[in-house]
């Protein structure tokens, strides 16, 4: 599999692993990792919860898909996308033409068990978390796996695979 730009963009639900394996990937494949959530807090200085908290989930996404058309010009990177990125066409055309987009797929009930300690995913601080997530997952599944490239299993073993053929390949490219 050759990296479109050199780019690999990670997509999925809160709790996926997009930010721990996307690290992980990037340290593996010598590339730069980039959190798209840690850049919008950067960029604003104040956390997600707090925008969501002060602007709402619209003005959020506006700032989303801005910082998002940036990072994705960037080339030799692996990006973990913030969990709703995929909810606008734009940002899933954009994914597609500028990297090798990666859904890391997981049931609800395992996003479950990975958030349940987080108080940072405002969209799942509701009484019933639970149930939320089935909610995004029922919305946002098809949106994910339109965008992606690959779709593959976000545990630590699937990703291990992923990344050798990765490496294979782009050792590969090197040697052509």
């Amino acid at each position: 599999m050759q990296l479109h730009r050199g780019n690999l963009f990670l997509v999925g639900l809160p709790g996926a692993g997009k930010s721990t394996l996307g690290r992980q990937l990037a340290r593996r494949l010598g590339k730069t990792f980039v959190d798209a959530d840690a850049e919008l807090e950067r960029k604003l200085g104040v956390t997600i919860p707090t925008i969501f908290e002060i602007e709402g989930e619209a003005t959020f996404r506006d700032r989303e898909e801005a910082v998002l058309a940036e990072l994705v010009e960037l080339a030799g990177i692996v990006l973990a996308t913030g969990g709703g990125a995929v909810l606008r066409l734009a940002n899933r055309e954009r994914l597609k033409a500028n990297g090798t987009v990666v859904y890391l797929h997981a049931d609800p009930a395992t996003l479950r068990e990975r958030t349940r300690r987080s108080r940072h995913r405002p969209l799942l601080n509701t009484a019933n978390p639970e149930a939320r997530l089935a909610e995004l997952y029922a919305q946002r599944d098809r949106l994910y796996r339109e965008a992606a490239d690959v779709v593959i299993e976000s545990d630590r073993e699937q990703i291990a695979r992923f990344a050798q053929t990765l490496e294979a390949t782009l050792r590969d490219t090197l040697r052509a």
